[in-house]
């Protein structure tokens, strides 16, 4: 089992990138969970016909713990195995918090055992970095975090500071940074600022998705890219960039097997 955390500043695709990542793997037949770390709770909507899922701390706030895995598992477009976290009621409690309470209760009900799947994702809010949203990327969560960013200062900001927390829990174990996602917004020098950030944190570019209408088009009928668009050559850099991930994470297995 292969688990790959994927952040960014809200609003930056994120969850689009994902989405379409996990859709792009099940069509290989791969087993592919995606797992929704923020607390708008629409990181699978698009894998689930534009629908949004109860999620796990709503179930726990309505049900205590009296509900099963398959109250917290939804099945979405090629079989993508979905949760989502979910957040705290409005003025209630802490976001991070609920993170790690919906990731500890997937685990305790077996989700990973239950379904076995090859690939997990965690779509995770990255704006700022507190306990709770780094929960992916600790030992037994996360084996790589992958960042998103385009050219735009806030998000190349959000980036950094991401970079950041990840090297600050190198000590710990944690996941390391496995490279950044540029997701163009065509702004001015956008290749040559997103190459700087890259240098900066001593990692790369693993992976490049061009702005395209084709994304609103899909979201607007609530499907991915690659469900409703998926022989159009746009879709290929989906694939291509979930591609390369796995090919990154494969890597990683294969030199731990040699050590």
């Amino acid at each position: 089992m292969i688990k790959i955390a994927i952040y960014g500043k809200g609003g930056i695709g994120k969850s689009t990138t994902v989405s379409n990542m996990a859709a792009a793997l099940a069509e290989k037949g791969l087993t592919v969970m995606q797992i929704g770390c923020d607390p708008k709770a629409d990181s699978t909507a698009n894998l689930l016909n534009g629908k949004k899922m109860n999620t796990v701390l709503d179930l726990i706030r309505t049900r205590g713990n009296d509900f099963e895995l398959d109250d917290m598992i939804k099945t979405g477009y090629n079989g993508v195995l979905c949760a989502e976290a979910g957040g705290p009621a409005p003025g209630r409690g802490c976001a991070g918090c609920g993170i790690i309470a919906a990731l500890e209760k997937l685990e305790e009900k077996g989700a990973y055992d239950k379904y076995s799947p090859d690939i997990v994702f965690y779509d995770v809010l990255g704006d700022v970095v507190c306990g709770g949203f780094a929960m992916p990327m600790r030992r037994g969560y996360a084996d790589r975090v992958f960042v998103i960013t385009s050219g735009e200062n806030m998000s190349i900001h959000a980036a950094a500071n991401i970079a950041t927390a990840i090297d600050g829990f190198r000590d710990r174990g944690y996941a390391e940074l496995g490279g950044i996602i540029l997701n163009r917004r065509n702004v001015k020098h956008e290749f040559e600022k997103v190459a700087e950030l890259a240098e900066d944190i001593h990692s790369r570019t693993i992976g490049t998705i061009d702005r395209c209408d084709l994304v609103q088009s899909a979201e607007d009928i609530g499907k991915t890219v690659i469900e409703a668009f998926g022989s159009n050559s746009f879709a290929n850099q989906y694939r291509a960039l979930a591609d390369n991930i796995l090919n990154i994470c494969k890597g990683d297995y294969e030199n731990a097997d040699k050590t």
